[in-house]
């Protein structure tokens, strides 16, 4: 079990001092989007689009254009089915579901012209051109619902549709039965096509799952997440020509979401071990470490050894889920283990003696122990050593995709330089 490595730490350390490091700007960092706010962006969408239809209303009511243009209703209509063909969703529900859009909007803008004709034109500000400033709206805004529907479709089973449509669609455009059938359509849209790099980029975006929850590769500070991870899949979804959209997982389901389409890849820390190899494939690993304990300083010498710390009366503490948790439960024997439910508290635990030590990866700890000065690495044994790398599905292509990519960046040294930067951070 036991194993001596060299500290990333320090290596790290070695290659600042060294100057050898690329240099640029760091990545920004970006927000971490849950199931629910991904499907809350269709509804969001849905009812933008429906909001410029008194616009629309007006324009057509000032030329004396009809409401109805059965041709141009027959081509978004189309457009929607073709866009979903490419992206791997179901051409028929997308269909239906923009059919129900366009079926909206012309009620929309049957009731206003009705309602003028019964009272007169009273609409301030001045009528926006339809076709130079209306149309171009709404075909951005199809865009960019087609995307989202992308985003969340994988998601979307899981949620209570009804009670989002309830929060994002509002009463003054929406009739409750409106509503419900367009989150009965909604329901119906799933992704059925192969998870291809091609798929990706019709989309427009990159799909990266991630805890969110591991200083110092990736963690949500904020409501926005960092870490060297993050700055890495950002970079790569610049490379691929991709908006990189990072999606909420869990360290017990991880591999569940990626095999269920819920992202492209995954980052965040991840190691790589034999029961996610079966599961999943890896990237070129990105760093390489092990396991060891963090306590309290003032407890350095009672906890000095294994033997010392796998003893009753000692709590050990780990974040659920994980690697770590797996450890723990593998390894101990005498020690009392509590699951905590978040990694990002799970430190303060520690320091507020609700717990003694914890078991996680070197890397990890030499962060820690920076911003926490009250606890220290208890133990100077790596165990359990892993590498550290990309969580890939196992078809598509996606691997070669990645580590084409990879092998140049590993030669310029980037994972590691932007490991050292969030270290010193």
């Amino acid at each position: 079990m036991r194993h001596r490595l060299p500290l990333p730490s320090l290596f790290i350390l070695a290659l600042l001092l060294c100057g050898r490091l690329p240099t640029g700007q760091a990545a920004e960092t970006v927000p971490l989007a849950g199931a629910g706010e991904l499907v809350g962006a269709v509804f969001t969408l849905a009812d933008q689009r429906l909001a410029v239809m008194p616009d629309v209303a007006a324009a057509k009511w000032a030329s004396g254009q009809p409401i109805t243009d059965a041709s141009r209703e027959a081509i978004v209509i189309r457009a929607a089915g073709d866009g979903a063909t490419a992206l791997g969703l179901g051409r028929t529900p997308v269909e239906a579901l923009f059919e129900l859009q366009v079926r909206l909007a012309r009620e929309t803008q049957e009731a206003l012209h009705a309602r003028w004709r019964r009272d007169g034109y009273h609409e301030p500000g001045p009528v926006p051109s339809l076709a130079n400033v209306l149309r171009p709206q709404l075909d951005r805004l199809t865009r960019e619902l087609m995307q989202a529907l992308y985003l969340a479709a994988p998601s979307s089973a899981g949620q209570d549709l009804a009670a989002i449509a309830a929060e994002k669609l509002p009463r003054q455009r929406w009739s409750d039965s409106a509503r419900a059938e367009f989150v009965a359509a909604l329901a119906q849209v799933r992704l059925e096509g192969a998870r291809t790099p091609a798929r990706a980029r019709a989309a427009g975006v990159l799909r990266i799952g991630t805890p969110g929850d591991y200083a110092p590769f990736a963690t949500l500070h904020d409501d926005r997440l960092e870490g060297s991870d993050v700055d890495l899949a950002v970079r790569l979804a610049a490379t691929l020509g991709l908006r990189p959209v990072f999606i909420a997982s869990r360290w017990g389901t991880l591999v569940d979401d990626l095999q269920a389409d819920r992202f492209d890849l995954a980052i965040g820390g991840i190691s790589i071990t034999e029961a996610r190899r079966t599961r999943a494939s890896f990237s070129l690993p990105l760093a390489r470490g092990g396991k060891t304990a963090i306590g309290r300083c003032r407890d350095r010498d009672r906890l000095a050894t294994w033997a010392a710390i796998d003893h009753d009366g000692v709590r050990i503490i780990e974040n659920a889920g994980g690697t770590n948790e797996g450890f723990a439960r593998r390894q101990l024997r005498h020690a009392a283990l509590l699951i905590h439910p978040d990694n990002r508290t799970v430190f303060a635990e520690l320091s507020a003696d609700r717990a003694d030590v914890m078991f996680t990866d070197d890397t990890e700890i030499a962060l820690v122990t920076h911003q926490r000065p009250e606890l220290c690495r208890l133990l100077s044994e790596l165990y359990d050593p892993a590498e550290k790398a990309i969580l890939l599905p196992h078809d598509g292509g996606w691997t070669e995709e990645v580590d084409g990519w990879l092998r140049q960046a590993l030669a310029q040294g980037l994972p590691a330089a932007l490991l050292a930067e969030h270290l010193a951070r």
